[in-house]
């Protein structure tokens, strides 16, 4: 790029983000603006509903200022409670807050590698039974600074739901200390052994399903790449796969997360912290990262919320707070690991990640179906990043279906980043109806797929729902999703480079004097002196200053005399809270709009002055004509190779019904077919029944007519033909598949496949056959 296009590209860069910015302040201080009217509206209201007189006013205000310090001081005990439950967890090991009992499967602390993980089977509650033939689940959860049980957090969630199925489940633990020299590879390689035993476990079930929460999700498709033939289903809820992702909304800072490696500077910091924390990572860092995201609620709302509803709150806070304040470590390979490869190098997708045995981690090779869980409200993973990911492996639909992968999207409209996992409702509904449709989803043919829950109704009062698959265009999806058409993502390169320069200075000058300096009494009063971990042993039995707190408690709770929320002063109070939450929401908002500006102000400007010469060369080879593709050309020169099992899976792709839902009913039925008349058809695993499926579709795309003319060609045998035609009739016979009409289509392509293969059968046509083929 010459000096007056760069000079041209850099104006153009800063006019783009001080217009970016004046927007997305000017919305924050409307939207601010917006809460503080109705705030004082609120407040207005309840002034004016005050007492006139001075005696009501007098005793109003002597009810209020009772209920005001009675809650004031179950507000601190509470807060008490929550140290003293800190220090207890702690001391206990810090062992998973699982609402559910278990036993110990296999500890990978005695490993040839060791690692800090461990295999535990889930104990089925009383009333509860499971069946050991049954599909079992393995629930791998996220490791990214807080502790395992979130997946199994309470009843209703997804250990819940999978154990009202009445399938095994088991979990994925890990412990607080890494193992010396324990990396991410050697995680993976753990959890191969997880799955190899509860294989071993259940030989007769069908392969485990594989369920990874958030940083779990991208652990369980490490696993399925290093091991595609031992895993069944996945499902990956919330899962960052593609970091330089992010929502792409007018008037709303768009995951101000991923702007944070950039801002500072890379991967160094996260290799200082390890390196001050004696060779292991703190995960209260990454906590507290979460945390700064919405300050609102972390300084004041949830303990407002606390202090408002204190006589029912409690029990609710504390319980959230006990998985919330357990901090677990990383050694420095891990934190580096993840660092470099997926926050900044983003390189999960590429194929550049080796396992442990030094092959090379490629998603590609991932054999089972996968459903990917998302929110629109989730500020930690947005859609983007969960989805984006396989645009960037894949490539297109075609390169899905030639490799006989079926991918399923759920997005739900406003759940947070921890609603996925720990919302009674979610898991009630979306966990739940993801567990019912795991004994039929490898049916399904292959291709890229959103699953639509829709609500109705019962008699009984309960919520019943219906569950379709609507096939989507990965094309259409990626546009649909990144309004920017990704434009956004080309200054991360930029700082994936930067990162690395700044990686190799720290490595070379700063690297071996704090290495130097660090030892295991600095490393453990650094963390014990972390923030988050003060303000909870601080305000714990540990201060003596609180040794009151013990005994006025009860007899506070003995005194109550609560103050309901619609007293006037209550109301008062409320519309106060709400302004100050408004306040740092809109410190908030400003912050992020700052720091994105800053972000592409440096980096867009770098990205284009060292980067983007390469990027056009790269999107120009990639510009090309879908046949001219390797996996399209070779699909379509096989044309005339295989035998009964292609011509089958060519003839369900000739008539496969295009652009309607397929309804969960529709879906069980197929798979019903398909093990009634099993002996007709090839003896293939349902990952090869896909994968061949999926080639012939590709062929019937782009070559219909040599497709369709090449069928005798694959029917050579007279056997083989007789059987087709004998598969194909008796599933038009089936009652089951005469209750949908054929589209003309349809009835045109079935005269021809009977035309090629000799048979003018009378028998009326139904559609079905293309759902159950």
């Amino acid at each position: 790029m010459d000096p007056a296009t760069q000079l041209a590209c850099s104006t153009d860069i800063a006019r783009r983000v001080a217009t970016r910015l004046q927007q997305r302040v000017q919305a924050a201080q409307t939207t601010y603006a917006e809460r503080l009217q109705s705030t004082a509206t609120a407040g207005q209201s309840a002034a004016q509903a005050l007492p006139i007189t001075p005696w009501d006013w007098w005793i109003e205000s002597l009810r209020y200022t009772t209920d005001l310090a009675q809650r004031t001081a179950l507000f601190w005990d509470t807060l008490r409670e929550r140290g003293n439950n800190y220090l207890e967890h702690e001391r206990a090991g810090a062992p998973p807050v699982l609402h559910f009992e278990y036993e110990m499967v296999l500890d990978a602390r005695g490993l040839d590698r060791p690692v800090n993980y461990a295999l535990v089977r889930i104990v089925p509650p009383a009333g509860i039974s499971v069946d050991d033939n049954r599909r079992p689940y393995i629930i791998i959860d996220p490791r990214a600074g807080h502790g395992p049980g979130i997946g199994g957090f309470k009843a209703d969630s997804e250990v819940g739901v999978a154990l009202q199925a009445g399938h095994p489940v088991y979990f994925v633990m890990f412990y607080p200390q890494p193992e010396p020299g324990q990396t991410l590879l050697d995680v993976t390689e753990a959890e191969r052994r997880f799955v190899h035993k509860v294989r071993a476990l259940h030989p007769t079930a069908p392969k485990p399903a594989l369920v990874g929460n958030c940083q779990g999700g991208w652990a369980a498709m490490m696993l399925a790449a290093a091991d595609p033939s031992e895993v069944g289903p996945i499902v990956i809820a919330g899962a960052p796969m593609s970091y330089w992702s992010g929502a792409s909304l007018d008037g709303q800072v768009e995951n101000p997360m991923r702007y944070a490696g950039g801002n500072l500077g890379g991967t160094w910091l996260a290799s200082l912290a390890a390196d001050m924390g004696d060779g292991v990572f703190d995960g209260a860092w990454l906590v507290q990262n979460f945390e700064n995201l919405n300050p609102a609620n972390t300084f004041w709302d949830k303990y407002y919320q606390l202090f408002a509803n204190v006589d029912a709150e409690a029990p609710r806070f504390l319980e959230f707070e006990r998985w919330w304040g357990g901090f677990f470590l990383m050694n420095r390979e891990e934190i580096e690991w993840i660092t470099r490869n997926l926050f900044v190098g983003n390189d999960l997708w590429t194929g550049g990640t080796k396992s442990g045995t030094g092959t090379t981690l490629d998603l590609r090779n991932v054999r089972s179906p996968i459903i990917l869980f998302a929110s629109m409200g989730d500020n930690i993973t947005p859609p983007q990043q969960a989805f984006n990911w396989v645009a960037d492996v894949y490539g297109s639909t075609d390169e899905i279906k030639s490799r006989g992968q079926v991918i399923v999207g759920l997005l739900h409209e406003s759940a947070g980043h921890l609603g996925i996992f720990v919302s009674g409702g979610v898991a009630r509904k979306e966990h739940a109806q993801i567990v019912s449709v795991m004994k039929s989803i490898e049916a399904l043919p292959p291709g890229l797929y959103a699953m639509e829950i829709t609500e109705r109704p019962a008699v009984d009062g309960d919520a019943r729902y219906d569950v379709r698959f609507v096939e989507r265009s990965l094309e259409e999806v990626v546009t649909k999703t990144n309004r920017r058409g990704r434009i956004d993502e080309q200054p991360f390169e930029a700082v994936e480079t930067l990162s690395e320069f700044n990686q190799r200075a720290y490595e070379l000058f700063a690297q071996p004097l704090v290495q130097a300096a660090a030892n295991e009494f600095s490393a453990r009063l650094l963390r014990d002196l972390h923030p988050l971990r003060v303000q909870r042993w601080a305000w714990s039995d540990l201060n003596p200053w609180l040794g009151w707190l013990s005994a006025a408690a009860p007899w506070v709770r003995g005194q109550r005399q609560a103050v309901p929320s619609s007293a006037p002063l209550r109301r008062l109070e409320a519309a106060m809270a709400d302004a100050v939450s408004a306040t740092l929401d809109f410190q908030r908002d400003v912050r992020d709009a700052v720091s994105e500006a800053l972000f592409f102000q440096f980096y867009g400007n770098l990205f284009a002055l060292c980067l983007a010469d390469r990027r056009e060369a790269e999107q120009a080879r990639a510009a090309a004509d879908p046949r001219s593709l390797k996996f399209v050309a070779e699909a379509i020169a096989a044309v005339e190779r295989g035998g009964y099992a292609e011509a089958l899976a060519r003839v369900a792709a000739l008539l496969a019904r295009r652009g309607e839902p397929l309804p969960l009913a529709d879906l069980e039925r197929r798979a019903e077919l398909l093990q009634e008349y099993r002996h007709l058809l090839p003896e293939l695993s349902s990952d090869q029944w896909r994968r061949l499926r999926g080639e012939q579709e590709v062929i019937v795309r782009y070559a219909p007519g040599r497709a369709l003319a090449a069928l005798p060609v694959l029917l050579a045998d007279p056997a083989d033909r007789e059987r087709l035609i004998v598969a194909l009739e008796k599933l038009l016979a089936d009652r089951r598949v005469q209750k949908v009409a054929l589209t003309a289509a349809q009835q045109d392509t079935l005269a021809r496949v009977r035309g090629v293969l000799g048979t003018t059968s009378s028998r009326r046509p139904q559609p079905a056959v293309v759902r159950s083929a």
